[in-house]
């Protein structure tokens, strides 16, 4: 299913479209000049992985400790929301429609693994982030490097 930027199923398909995307993006040094995704996917993984068990060790220090419990249930729910803030950056960004000079480049490269015989499925409607996520992680994989050198 094609995520839309005015889907109505709630933050919940936002996240997965978020995740999805966060898998899709090539982490790529060339690109991070350019695109703020390699950060936020970065963040984004670090939180994943980190902040549960932070906010499990903020809750038990202060329950063992006998301290007051509304500050640490309010640093632990801080704590598990830094990754869903950053899933849900990432879910609004892969639907967003390109501007028209990243658009030029990605019709750009699109031709260009056209060229080098590789099939890609037709466009429906403007390209998003994530269709120039596909396209990126498709030539990371099938081109030279050069073909950042365009962007």
């Amino acid at each position: 299913m094609k995520p839309q930027p005015t889907d109505k199923r709630g933050g919940w398909r936002v996240l997965h479209y978020g995740q999805h995307y966060m898998k899709t993006w090539p982490l790529d040094k060339r690109l991070a000049p350019v695109f703020p995704e390699n950060r936020v996917v970065r963040a984004t993984q670090f939180g994943i992985r980190f902040m549960p068990p932070l906010a499990v060790f903020t809750l038990t220090w202060q329950i063992a400790l006998g301290g007051q419990l509304g500050p640490a249930v309010a640093t632990a729910l801080f704590a598990c929301s830094l990754p869903l803030q950053g899933l849900w950056w990432l879910g609004r960004r892969s639907v967003s429609p390109l501007p028209p000079t990243l658009s030029e480049w990605f019709h750009d490269l699109r031709l260009k693994l056209q060229e080098a015989g590789l099939a890609l499925a037709p466009i429906e409607g403007k390209p998003t982030y994530q269709m120039l996520a596909d396209v990126l992680k498709r030539a990371f994989k099938q081109l030279d490097k050069t073909f950042l050198d365009d962007l």
